[in-house]
């Protein structure tokens, strides 16, 4: 028989057309209720700013919100873009949600934007800590900060001064990286941290990736050995067919946003079928068709799989990027909790 294989998600939040922020975010949080109970093992929310079809701006809110509508599930950020905050401010708000929820909080850290420069300006007006090139200091900050033992300052005088994450909780979020390059995989294994590739957003370097991550990999007291899982973006529908329906909405957003065109509200399935078509457009669609993962549940299966033997993960991370048909609920996502359903049946 075949072991079950670890699944997660990772949620934007999408927002459709004629859909509110609340009623996308209350959607959200329903799927994540479904997630909990169908026995997927962690569900994330990433960071984005400024993107009218994105509602995960703010993770540590939709952690808390998740948390306390959740019983089993880990909940975390994936991720919290460090530069765009202070690391101790960072490291306050998931020492409260692993105070608030104990043992089931999960830090997902980045250095990306996570959105356009005008916004990242914005964002990181806040001095030195918005230094991306100090990135790797701040991390062994926040690994400090919410340890018991906190993180002692020398202070001009000679003396320490020493700084905690409050409020204390009996234990400690646990801390991943994300990236898609050499350098957090390099970050991480030298932290002894586990690490998350970001397949979702470029499958490109993944396996030089993960083998820097492995063979640099120093151990450490939480983690002795590397850990480490990849991000995938998922339509899975009864028939291939619906489930390429489904995912055009999001296919096309994403190629409006690499082709530097004026982003919105992601479209319906109807509204993507019967807009215009482009050759750019086109070939951005048809090399997602190739990477993510669209189909029917028994081949949506096997690819995971598939994926996860390739490069020797046991969990995988699944972005459901189902759209919604014009007659779907406004606060429900009923193709996002079909793939999560149809996924839990073949592989949970």
């Amino acid at each position: 028989m075949t072991a079950p294989l670890r699944l997660s998600v990772l949620d934007l939040i999408p927002v459709r057309s004629g859909q509110t922020s609340s009623q996308a975010m209350t959607a959200s949080v329903g799927l994540a209720q479904l997630a909990d109970t169908l026995g997927y093992t962690r569900y994330w929310y990433a960071e984005h700013h400024n993107m009218p079809s994105v509602a995960s701006t703010t993770p540590p809110v939709l952690i808390a919100a998740t948390a306390a509508k959740t019983e089993r599930i880990r909940v975390g950020s994936g991720g919290v873009m460090l530069p765009n905050h202070a690391p101790l401010v960072v490291a306050e708000q998931f020492a409260a949600l692993e105070a608030l929820a104990p043992g089931r909080i999960d830090l997902g850290i980045g250095r990306a934007p996570g959105s356009d420069p005008v916004i990242t300006q914005l964002l990181r007006i806040s001095g030195p800590t918005a230094d991306v090139d100090r990135f790797p200091d701040h991390i062994a900050d926040i690994q400090a900060l919410i340890h018991p033992g906190g993180a002692a300052l020398r202070m001009t005088s000679g003396s320490e001064y020493t700084v905690h994450a409050t409020p204390a909780a009996a234990s400690v979020p646990t801390i991943w990286l994300l990236g898609s390059s050499d350098y957090s995989a390099r970050l991480a294994a030298s932290h002894g941290l586990p690490y998350v590739f970001a397949y979702h957003f470029s499958g490109d370097g993944i396996e030089a990736a993960l083998e820097l991550y492995r063979s640099n990999y120093t151990p450490s007291a939480e983690h002795p050995e590397p850990q480490t899982f990849l991000t995938l973006n998922v339509s899975v529908a009864p028939t291939a067919e619906e489930a390429r329906r489904r995912a055009l909405p999001q296919m096309r957003a994403m190629a409006r946003l690499r082709t530097g065109r004026p982003l919105s509200v992601l479209e319906t399935v109807e509204d993507s079928e019967n807009s215009g078509r482009d050759t750019a457009t086109d070939e951005l669609v048809a090399a997602m068709e190739k990477r993510w993962v669209i189909g029917a549940p028994d081949a949506a299966g096997q690819a995971i799989r598939q994926l996860a033997s390739r490069y020797g993960v046991d969990e995988v991370m699944v972005s459901p990027i189902s759209g919604a048909f014009a007659s779907d609920p406004l606060d429900a996502t009923p193709g996002r909790a079909q793939t999560l359903e149809l996924l839990a049946g073949e592989l949970l």
